[in-house]
């Protein structure tokens, strides 16, 4: 019994059943602690994670860094090829602007052509195709004026683009820029080796077609959070479009200017051409003047020497004044007419015809007279038209002298413009 008694366990069944359960789950843990250390062999970070995790954010950042400086590269040519148009256009604006003030002065000295041509005599300002060429020419010259003036319109607000688009630029530029404190900068490092040897240029060269092949590759997929911005990206495509519009206005300003000259130089030297011909055609007419003057002078000293002949001749067919002063050959009454006319019938027409004969030679002196009143009358008209044709000659001299000495433009305008 007392063998028996031995094998049996003596403590109760549930404290016996406590330890084992106790046991069982200590086993548990344990086994649940090795699987996990053998999980966190695999899983859990080394030792070394500080520098491996500095030496993933370095690269990130080197990466990120980079793919900006070639995004800067971008924006930096950008802004260098938007400050040359700018320049060009700047340039092409100073020549339309030397071209408009050539039409002021032209349009000026137009105006000062045609108050010069008011001051001919009367007789010579009667429209005539001088008038026509140099209204003509002033029309042409106003619109020229308008379209120039149109066009530095259109230049000036350009160039407002291309500086807001500039602007844009430069703060995009700055705001980019500034993760690159501890970068060198592409572009200035491009210039840097360029400068320092002829051989390092085609290396920098090559590196900057690669950074701008891979620019293109980023340039499709703005991202706000990204090196390439949405902003970058606007602010890329203005300046581009600026400087395409800016070339195209270019191109039309140089054509304008062009035809402005040219249509300026054409009307001033038909202006001056038909102000020569005046001219010659008014000193050709002065001198068919002169010939006829000379031949209506020669034309009253006939007169007056035909008018002095017949006052002579009729003078002699009256005979003296005083009766004492005639001869006896010359008396009706003289002795052979006193023995002739014994007889009846024999009157004769002596007296009469004396009479007649003076009448006559009266007549002829009058209409002599009147002659050369009228001979002097178109003397005068004659003389007065010689001097207004010479006096038009010389103001249409002058006019052409003028414009031939301010055809450079070298002269400032006056209070007017």
């Amino acid at each position: 019994m007392l063998g028996n008694k031995a094998a049996t366990t003596i403590g109760p069944e549930s404290w016996r059943n406590s330890t084992l359960k106790g046991i069982k789950l200590s086993q548990t843990i344990v086994q649940k602690s090795d699987k996990s250390c053998d999980v966190g062999r695999s899983l859990d970070p080394l030792p070394h994670l500080r520098d491996t995790v500095a030496q993933l954010s370095n690269d990130e950042i080197h990466r990120y860094t980079r793919e900006v400086r070639v995004i800067v590269a971008k924006l930096r040519e950008s802004l260098l090829d938007t400050n040359e148009e700018i320049k060009a256009l700047t340039r092409g604006k100073e020549a339309l602007e030397k071209a408009l003030e050539h039409t002021r002065k032209d349009i000026a000295l137009n105006k000062d052509s045609q108050e010069v041509r008011v001051s001919r005599p009367a007789r010579e300002r009667e429209h005539d195709g001088a008038d026509d060429l140099l209204n003509a020419e002033r029309a042409h010259l106003l619109n020229c004026k308008k379209a120039l003036e149109a066009q530095l319109r259109s230049v000036q607000q350009q160039l407002q683009v291309l500086d807001a688009a500039r602007r844009r630029l430069f703060n995009v530029l700055n705001e980019r820029s500034r993760v690159m404190d501890l970068l060198n900068h592409s572009l200035s490092s491009a210039s840097a080796g360029s400068q320092s040897a002829p051989t390092g240029l085609g290396r920098s060269r090559t590196s900057m077609d690669g950074r701008l092949s891979r620019l293109n590759d980023l340039s499709g997929q703005p991202d706000p959070l990204g090196p390439y911005t949405p902003e970058a990206d606007q602010a890329l495509v203005d300046a581009q479009e600026a400087r395409a519009r800016s070339a195209y206005l270019r191109r039309e300003l140089k054509d304008a200017i062009d035809r402005t000259e040219k249509l300026q130089k054409a009307a001033h030297k038909s202006v001056n051409d038909g102000l020569t011909q005046k001219v010659a055609e008014t000193i050709t007419l002065k001198q068919h003047l002169g010939v006829g003057l000379g031949e209506n002078r020669h034309g009253i000293h006939r007169a007056q020497r035909w008018y002095d002949a017949t006052d002579k001749a009729r003078g002699y067919t009256m005979g003296p004044v005083a009766y004492s002063d005639i001869a006896t050959r010359e008396r009706l009454d003289r002795p052979m007419v006193k023995v002739f006319q014994r007889h009846p019938g024999t009157q004769l027409p002596e007296a009469q015809e004396i009479i007649r004969s003076g009448d006559g030679l009266l007549q002829s002196l009058s209409a002599t007279s009147r002659n050369i009143g009228l001979l002097k009358l178109s003397q005068l008209r004659l003389r007065n038209d010689i001097k207004g044709k010479a006096m038009a000659s010389s103001v249409d001299g002058s006019i052409i002298r003028l414009r031939r000495r301010k055809s450079d433009h070298r002269w400032t305008l006056g209070e007017a413009f």
